[in-house]
């Protein structure tokens, strides 16, 4: 449980933690748009690839999110990655992309091989822009940006401020619930239980000694909660007013152009279908 950093906040004075919450929000999603864009061919989109991971490394070292969190997550994505490897491995792939006789009847396309690297590039990319959005922005600031982006849905009686306090209270309460497990488990294990080895019987009872007293823990901290709110007089359909306002400065703006003259820039190369191996080559001939 402690290998899973995603969704707690990292307290920095950094330039990323201080940008806007409803900024990060906005490019976390053209970023993850960007993600799935089909460019001109597999060698250009590997290229785009590996510009989009180079931006997000660089941009968690300024804002002091370490790299060994992003490997922590990775290390659940291993099996998934090598599933996906042996599914593609038995699908009959592209041959124009070139294949390996294993036997005589039996070819593994490399065309399986570029579609598991798409998958598992994708992957890390989209955790690593989730870790970033997460580990620099707090549950409540996240809370007041969606709040904000869901405004116009008040207009037709949506329940924006209702569905904005169960997510802040979702996030707030993930790292609390992974460290709860983290004790349960310990407290097992002090009693003899054993996560790791034994029978399938034996690991699913493990399972259940585990999950029944987190599920107690858990409906204890809701009720807990429902009742410190109730007892200050919480009431959502109220006008509240918030301590801290988020306000929109320079370092947004220029921030905000940034990302959208990066975004169209990639938009040119999918429509106009530039490839730059094919442009190498063709100044080197």
């Amino acid at each position: 449980m402690n290998n899973i950093t995603l969704g707690k906040y990292v307290p920095y004075n950094s330039l990323i933690h201080k940008l806007d919450p409803r900024f990060k929000i906005f490019a976390m999603i053209l970023l993850m748009v960007g993600v799935f864009l089909n460019f001109a061919s597999i060698w250009m989109n590997f290229i785009v690839y590996g510009i989009l991971l180079a931006i997000i490394i660089t941009i968690m070292l300024v804002s002091h999110v370490k790299l060994s969190s992003l490997f922590k997550q990775l290390k659940v994505m291993w099996f998934m990655i090598l599933f996906l490897l042996i599914i593609n491995m038995m699908v009959p792939g592209n041959p124009d992309l070139g294949f390996i006789q294993i036997t005589s009847s039996w070819k593994i396309y490399l065309s399986a091989i570029y579609n598991t690297l798409y998958i598992a590039i994708r992957l890390v990319i989209m955790l690593a822009i989730s870790l970033v959005l997460t580990s620099t922005t707090t549950p409540l600031e996240l809370t007041g940006a969606l709040e904000w982006y869901m405004y116009p849905l008040k207009f037709i009686k949506f329940p924006v401020h209702e569905i904005a306090m169960t997510i802040s209270l979702a996030l707030r309460f993930i790292p609390t619930i992974l460290e709860e497990t983290d004790k349960i488990m310990k407290a097992q294990a002090s009693r003899g239980v054993d996560f790791q080895r034994g029978k399938l019987k034996e690991k699913i009872r493990a399972i259940i000694s585990l999950i029944i007293p987190l599920f107690i823990s858990a409906f204890q901290r809701s009720e807990d909660l429902a009742n410190a709110m109730e007892a200050r007089g919480y009431n959502p359909q109220a006008k509240r007013t918030r301590y801290r306002v988020n306000k929109w400065r320079t370092r947004d703006t220029i921030s905000l152009l940034c990302i959208l003259l990066f975004f169209t820039g990639l938009l040119t190369l999918v429509f106009t279908r530039f490839d730059l191996v094919v442009w190498i080559g063709s100044l080197c001939a």
